[in-house]
């Protein structure tokens, strides 16, 4: 783990790297703010219809504004992860490919390449599987909610073992024999992997870069776990 992840930080300077960060990065954050937009405008307008007007007391529509604008953000903080995988998955052959051609250029020769309509379908497979998962963890994190600091870790956990298992299946689609093949990596090496991913994911800025080394990551631990042609 620490070998890819070590890996994985030495390719961030490589020039076609940098290229496909810029772009990935790009429209991240595009899509972030446009989803920010239209929650912002959602929310103020829900408040405003449910009363908080400036019929009621001088400020409400500031009020109101900020309301929507804090629990936009919230929502975004919490979707994040989930959109920059989205994003990611439509870079995935370019992530697999820079890194193979570096690391492993015998398996590089030898890659699947899946095409964008898989590519869209593992998406919003991937993002489907996130929201569902959170969903089902949001009874037992509302219960913990007291203890302060126990929701957000159960959504920290769930979130580690979706993105430990996307991470590496993202590569591993790419190379399988057959459909029936076994993910090569273990359960405690995704869990591993998807809770590094996480927690760079709470850091601004640095989290534009988790979704690649995350990727690159995977692409390092598959390759060594599935007995695949690479370079010593």
């Amino acid at each position: 783990m620490v070998s890819a992840f070590t890996l994985a930080l030495g390719q961030l300077t490589d020039p076609r790297v940098l290229r496909l960060l810029l772009k990935s990065a790009s429209v991240t954050l595009l899509l972030f703010a446009v989803l920010g937009t239209i929650s912002w405008w959602g929310l103020d307008s829900l408040l405003a219809f449910a009363g908080l007007n400036d019929a009621q007391f001088s400020g409400a529509g500031e009020l109101r504004g900020l309301a929507a604008l804090l629990l936009a953000l919230l929502g975004g903080w919490l979707l994040w992860r989930i959109l920059a995988l989205a994003v990611l998955q439509f870079f995935a052959d370019e992530v697999v490919s820079a890194v193979e051609a570096k690391h492993y250029p015998a398996a590089h020769a030898q890659v699947r390449q899946l095409g964008w309509k898989v590519e869209l379908a593992q998406g919003m497979k991937g993002a489907g599987r996130a929201i569902g998962y959170n969903l089902l963890a949001l009874p037992v994190a509302a219960v913990l909610l007291i203890t302060g600091i126990g929701a957000p870790l159960v959504f920290a956990l769930v979130n580690a073992v979706l993105l430990g298992r996307e991470l590496t299946e993202l590569v591993w689609l790419r190379h399988r024999p057959s459909p029936y093949s076994i993910l090569p990596v273990g359960g405690f090496e995704r869990l591993a992997l998807g809770a590094g991913i996480v927690a760079l994911l709470t850091i601004p800025f640095i989290n534009l870069l988790a979704p690649f080394i995350g990727a690159a990551m995977a692409t390092h631990l598959v390759h060594r776990k599935g007995n695949l042609p690479h370079a010593a």
